[in-house]
């Protein structure tokens, strides 16, 4: 089976408290549930950094820029509707000071799967017993800190 191209917009979206936004996917076909960062695949013709913008706004319901892009990978999965895809992610960092999930946005698959949502600390991250992705959310966040947060 050939697997699909999937151009991505993914955020880190970190409160004031450092913390990092993860929804927990609960795909119901016996796979795990994981937890994730918000984001997903463009529309056709769709700009990455429009794409960010759409995404945060549809999965947080906060409706800003999300400025530069600040990571790039390729990662191979299988989609919460089972397709096989290689997603190129390209990766932005926004920081607010607080902010409540506003879930209006989603879709009717995202209501299904994407129920709970919370933020989490590095310790918390390293704790948790389910899967995160990306794997390495710790180090994304540390190498993105801004510098007057260090």
């Amino acid at each position: 089976m050939t697997r699909q191209a999937r151009p991505a917009a993914r955020i880190l979206l970190v409160d004031g408290r450092g913390r990092v936004l993860l929804f927990r996917f609960t795909p119901g076909d016996g796979r795990r549930p994981f937890w994730c960062t918000p984001g997903g695949a463009l529309d056709p013709g769709e700009s990455y950094t429009t794409a960010a913008r759409r995404e945060l706004f549809e999965e947080v319901g906060i409706d800003r820029d999300c400025g530069p892009e600040i990571a790039q990978r390729s990662v191979d999965f299988l989609t919460i509707e089972r397709v096989e895809v290689t997603a190129d992610e390209r990766w932005f960092r926004v920081d607010i000071d607080k902010c409540d999930v506003d879930p209006k946005g989603h879709t009717e698959l995202e209501r299904r799967v994407m129920q709970t949502w919370r933020w989490f600390t590095k310790a918390d991250i390293a704790a948790e017993s389910e899967p995160i992705y990306p794997a390495d959310l710790i180090a994304m966040l540390d190498a993105t800190e801004p510098a007057n947060a260090r």
